[in-house]
């Protein structure tokens, strides 16, 4: 089935201490790109966090949010600098010795500086925090995928659609293909007719023919095209990443189709070759949504 490049996903799951909130959101790109935000004591599972995604994102954009709240985040020790700390009281005895102050050293006014009295988080093992978030990561991927694969259903809908639309158009251009070299024999021959009063080289003429015949011949030119919409059709029904294909496949198809309306020379032919390429244009901003 044809997954689709963009999907959003939320999920929460509740520890015995924390919790953790992840939000996924897929865009289309022409690579895979996955970018994890996260708070700091996590930043080592960031790569399981891209190994646990790329197993079902393959081609897209991927933006991951990583929220935790709770007591059991990190653990925290204080940290107080004793030597700034020594600093600072003797400091505090010069200015009240110099100035003559008779004011007491209170606690607080040592304590209130952040430069002194830090506190930090210790970087230890939690297992099961790491499991909490790689839980709740998987379950926001598979919300992303289901969203995915519904979009994906209905770009492969209006493709298929876009695609019998298409042959139509190329079944019309086969049927009258045969008719232009017999209306250019008919045009010439008329021409002539007027400027000679009827005298002229039949032989000319069938030469003249000829070589239009064979400049103005799209039959190779159908055949691929027929080759090619079989050849769509099929590889939206195949797994795994099928989008660059699709796309490089449409480049073909218009390939062929520019070249129908340089050689066909013809009014008729040239109408159903505009809807054709409107077609076409409409295929390629839908493909490139496509995983």
């Amino acid at each position: 089935m044809v997954l689709s490049m963009t999907g959003f996903g939320r999920s929460k799951t509740q520890g015995q201490d924390c919790e953790a909130v992840v939000e996924i959101k897929t865009v289309n790109h022409r690579f895979s790109e996955i970018n994890v935000r996260m708070p700091r004591n996590l930043l080592k599972l960031e790569e399981k966090v891209k190994r646990t995604i790329s197993e079902f994102v393959r081609r897209g954009r991927v933006e991951v949010f990583i929220l935790l709240s709770g007591n059991g985040i990190a653990k925290r020790k204080l940290h107080i600098d004793w030597n700034l700390l020594d600093d600072y009281y003797q400091f505090i005895g010069q200015l009240k010795n110099k100035y003559d102050l008779h004011s007491q050293i209170d606690l607080k006014d040592l304590l209130t500086h952040h430069d002194i009295v830090t506190m930090e988080e210790v970087e230890e093992e939690n297992e099961e925090l790491e499991n909490l978030v790689l839980l709740t990561v998987k379950d926001a991927i598979h919300k992303v995928i289901e969203m995915r694969m519904v979009e994906g259903e209905q770009l492969q809908k209006d493709l298929e659609n876009q695609l019998s639309l298409f042959k139509e158009y190329l079944d019309k251009i086969f049927d009258y293909a045969p008719t232009v070299v017999e209306q250019y024999k008919n045009r010439l021959e008329k021409k002539i007719k007027d400027y000679t009063e009827g005298q002229f080289d039949e032989s000319r003429i069938l030469t003249e023919i000829a070589i239009f015949a064979d400049k103005s011949d799209i039959h190779e030119e159908i055949t691929r095209l027929k080759s090619h919409l079989l050849q769509f059709k099929r590889s939206l029904l195949l797994e795994g990443p099928v989008g660059r294909k699709l796309d490089f496949m449409i480049q073909e198809m218009n390939r062929e189709v520019n070249t129908i309306g340089s050689k066909a020379n013809d009014s008729n032919i040239a109408a159903q070759i505009i809807e054709m390429k409107t077609i076409l244009e409409k295929m390629r901003e839908q493909v490139q949504n496509i995983e």
